[in-house]
């Protein structure tokens, strides 16, 4: 079995995540490690910047049920869903084995403060640094350096960004060659999801692919498009492969 399949142009990876995060915080050097969802996906294809910070991750995770059902219809392999939340808690167990750090950059004060508050009692041995970042659409030069400086002053082992996508894959691939970190990743939701000011549905929903659902209904005006316009818009392709008259570049 290979460590990969390719779907859409992207390598998606195959392995575990306790795999994943094992072999990222062991690099030397920097090891992107990103999510791909039908939306980020969708979205690609109309954001070169976008498209190619997903291109250039070291590692790409599975992170939704329509990747799962594509891998398998398409090229006939099982995915095992790495959703965000997988990925931060693994990686906060893996650094708390090692009495490692992290930084979290994004979301407001209020969350990242309750993510450090919980993190000390969760994961005690983790030394964990924060910003928030100013809310904006798109960050300066001066912004960039900012962030950078905060960083780097700390050393973490693993840098968490906690935007929304495609703002956070962005950023990354703009900062990545300059922060002295082991490991990065853009996370999404999974801050406010450990800080409890979102809650993830419940297990069984998720183990019945139905995590989506049950967001959506949380979040209409944040979800609809990428349930309403990226998912159709996914499913449709993969029928378009399926019946020869397109294929994934």
């Amino acid at each position: 079995m290979t460590d990969v399949t390719r779907l859409f142009g992207f390598e998606i990876i195959r392995k575990p995540v306790n795999q994943v995060v094992r072999e990222a915080i062991a690099q030397v050097n920097i090891s992107v490690v990103n999510t791909i969802n039908p939306h980020s996906y969708i979205e690609s294809k109309g954001d070169q910047e976008f498209r190619n910070a997903l291109f250039e991750s070291d590692v790409l995770i599975p992170d939704g049920s329509g990747i799962i059902l594509a891998s398998k219809l398409v090229n006939k392999v099982d995915l095992k869903k790495i959703a965000g939340a997988d990925l931060f808690s693994e990686t906060m167990s893996q650094l708390n084995e090692k009495s490692g750090s992290v930084f979290f950059l994004g979301s407001s004060d209020k969350v990242l403060n309750i993510m450090a508050e919980r993190a000390s009692t969760d994961y005690p041995n983790v030394i964990v640094n924060f910003l928030s970042p100013p809310y904006k659409d798109s960050f300066s030069d001066a912004d960039l350096t900012c962030f950078i400086e905060s960083i780097n002053k700390c050393s973490p082992d693993v840098l968490f960004v906690g935007l929304t996508a495609p703002k956070q894959e962005k950023l990354i691939h703009r900062i990545k060659s300059k922060v002295d970190v082991r490991m990065v990743s853009g996370i999404g939701a999974v801050f406010d999801f450990y800080a409890g000011t979102v809650v993830r549905p419940h297990p069984i929903w998720i183990k019945l692919h139905l995590e989506w659902l049950v967001r959506l209904i949380g979040e209409p005006k944040r979800l609809w498009r990428r349930n309403f316009v990226s998912t159709p818009l996914f499913i449709l392709e993969i029928l378009l492969v399926k019946f020869g008259v397109k294929s994934f570049d």
